[in-house]
C-alpha cells in the first residue's frame, strides 16, 4: 500500500524540499510519457532536450555556456548540437571572431508549439481551470529553473 501522499516524508525544511524535488522529477517523467510522438514532433534524446531548453532560454548562447548552464559535459553538448543542427532545430553562427552563437530555428519553435499544446491539453484534463494555482506553481518552478541554470560565474 502506498504511503499517504498528503504528508511529506520529512517534517523539516530539508525533507519538504526533498519531497518537492522528488515530485518535480516524477511529474516531469509522467508528462514526458504523455508527450506526443509521430511526424508532427521532432524526436529528441534526453541530452538534446536539455540542450534545447537552454538554447530556448538563452538564444545566442555559446556551446560552452550551454554546457555550464545545463551542467553537461562539453563533448556531450557538442554531439547534441551536431544532432540538433542535423534535425533542423538549431543554427550556429560565428560571432566575435572565433565565438559561436547557438539559436533555435523556426522548426524548433514550431515543434515547441506542438508540444506545449499537447502538454496544456493533458494538464487541463488533470487540473481543470484552477489557473491561480497554476500561476503560483509556474512562478515557483520558473524561479527554480532560473536559479538552477544560472551561470556559475554570477551571470544571469
Amino acid at each position: 500500500m502506498p504511503r499517504d501522499i498528503k504528508e511529506p516524508v520529512g517534517g523539516d525544511a530539508g525533507g519538504q524540499l526533498a519531497d518537492l524535488a522528488d515530485l518535480i522529477l516524477n511529474v516531469g517523467r509522467l508528462v514526458r510519457a504523455r508527450t506526443p510522438e509521430g511526424p508532427q514532433v521532432v524526436s529528441l534524446t534526453e541530452t538534446e532536450r536539455q540542450v534545447m531548453r537552454i538554447v530556448d532560454l538563452y538564444p545566442g548562447a555559446a556551446p560552452s555556456e550551454i554546457a555550464r548552464r545545463a551542467r553537461l559535459q562539453r563533448t556531450n553538448v557538442s554531439t547534441a548540437l551536431r544532432n540538433l543542427e542535423g534535425k533542423g532545430m538549431v543554427s550556429r553562427a560565428a560571432v566575435d571572431g572565433s565565438g559561436i552563437a547557438v539559436c533555435p530555428t523556426d522548426r524548433a519553435a514550431s515543434n515547441l508549439l506542438v508540444l506545449r499544446a499537447a502538454w496544456a491539453q493533458e494538464l487541463t484534463v488533470v487540473l481543470g481551470d484552477d489557473l491561480d494555482a497554476v500561476r503560483k506553481c509556474t512562478h515557483l518552478l520558473r524561479h527554480l529553473e532560473h536559479r538552477l541554470t544560472a551561470d556559475d560565474r554570477g551571470e544571469p
